[in-house]
C-alpha cells in the first residue's frame, strides 16, 4: 500500500468513527437532558465534517499538476486545515450559548450511567483513531490528517472532562458542573482552532521553511562549494505534504553546459534524498568576471576544502 492509498485508508476510518459518535452521543445527550454530552456530540459532528473534508484533501493532493493547477495540489491539505478550523471555532460558540443558557436555566439530567458509558467509548475509539492518523500523518507528513488527529485528541480530552464531570454528578448530585464542563469543552476546542488555523494559513500564505528545513537545504548545498561560485536566491515554501525549493546558482565561465546540468541533476537528487516529496529548480548563470578570476575562486575552494 503507497503513501497515497494509507492517507485515504485512515481518514476513511476517521469519517466511520466519527459517525459512530455523532449517532450515539447526540440519542443519549437528548435523552439525558445533557448539554455536557449534548455539546460532545456537536463536537464530534464537527470532527465528522472535519475527517470528510481531510479525506478529499488528502485525495486531491495526491492527484498530478495538471492543465490549471500546474504547481500540483498540494494546497488542498492546508484549505482544508483552514476550513476544519473555522468550523472548530463554530462548534465552540454553540457550545458557549448552550452552556450559558442552562447555567441560566437549569434542568435536571439523567440517565447518567448511559452518559459516562458513551463517554468512555468516546475516549477508547478516539485514543485508536487519533493515533492511527497521527502516525500516518507523520510518515507521509499530511497536514490535513495531523489536523484531524489533533482534533481527535481534542475530543479524547473533552470527554474524559465530560466523563468525570457525570461521575460527580452522580455523586453529589451537583448538577451545574454539566454546563460548565461544557464551557471548559469549548475552551479546548478555541485552543485547538487557533493552532490548526495558524499552522493552515501559514502554507497558503507561502510561509518560507522553518530555519532547521533551511539549514538542511544549505548543508546540501554546502557538499558542491568546489563546482560552483555561489548560490543565492535561495526560496523554499511547503505546499501539503510538498516543499518546493528555488536558487540561483553561480558557476564559472567555463563550465559547460553538460556539466553545469549535471550538477544540477547531482544537487536535486541529494535534496530529494533529503526531502523526499520535494521539487527544485534551479536557476544557473555565468559569472560576471573574467574566466581567469573564476577559475582562481573554483581552485581556492577547493584548496580550503581540501584542508578542512
Amino acid at each position: 500500500m503507497d503513501a497515497s492509498e494509507r492517507k485515504l485508508s485512515v481518514a476513511g476510518l476517521s469519517v466511520a468513527s466519527n459517525t459512530l459518535l455523532v449517532c450515539v452521543k447526540f440519542v443519549v445527550g437528548l435523552l439525558m437532558g445533557s448539554i455536557g454530552v449534548v455539546s460532545e456530540a456537536l463536537h464530534s459532528g464537527i470532527d465528522l465534517v472535519a475527517s470528510v473534508i481531510a479525506r478529499y484533501s488528502v485525495k486531491r493532493s495526491a492527484e498530478p499538476a495538471d492543465s490549471d493547477h500546474r504547481y500540483g495540489h498540494g494546497k488542498f491539505e492546508n484549505l482544508s486545515g483552514l476550513l476544519e478550523g473555522i468550523l472548530i471555532f463554530v462548534a465552540a460558540g454553540v457550545i458557549i450559548y448552550e452552556a450559558a443558557d442552562k447555567i441560566l436555566a437549569p434542568i435536571e439530567v439523567g440517565f447518567l450511567e448511559a452518559g459516562m458509558a458513551v463517554m468512555a467509548l468516546s475516549v477508547i475509539v478516539n485514543v485508536i483513531v487519533s493515533s492511527k492518523l497521527m502516525a500516518v500523518a507523520k510518515e507521509t507528513d499530511s497536514l490535513a490528517l495531523e489536523a484531524d488527529a489533533l482534533h481527535l485528541k481534542t475530543d479524547v480530552w473533552t470527554s474524559l472532562g465530560v466523563l468525570v464531570a457525570l461521575g460527580v454528578i452522580y455523586v453529589t448530585g451537583f448538577e451545574i458542573l454539566d454546563p460548565m464542563i461544557a464551557l471548559f469543552v469549548a475552551a479546548l476546542i478555541i485552543r485547538a482552532a487557533f493552532d490548526v488555523s495558524k499552522r493552515s494559513s501559514e502554507g497558503l500564505l507561502d510561509k518560507s521553511l522553518p530555519e532547521g528545513e533551511i539549514a538542511r537545504i544549505e548543508h546540501v548545498l554546502e557538499k558542491y562549494t568546489d563546482r560552483y561560485l555561489e548560490y543565492h536566491r535561495l526560496r523554499a515554501r511547503k505546499m501539503g505534504s510538498e516543499r518546493q525549493i528555488d536558487l540561483h546558482l553561480t558557476v564559472p565561465h567555463r563550465m559547460t553546459v553538460k556539466e553545469s546540468h549535471d550538477l544540477v541533476d547531482e544537487l536535486e537528487k541529494d535534496l530529494r534524498a533529503e526531502f523526499p516529496e520535494s521539487v527544485t529548480v534551479v536557476h544557473v548563470e555565468p559569472c560576471e568576471t573574467s574566466c581567469e578570476e573564476c577559475k582562481m575562486v573554483a581552485e581556492e575552494r577547493v584548496f580550503r576544502g581540501k584542508r578542512s
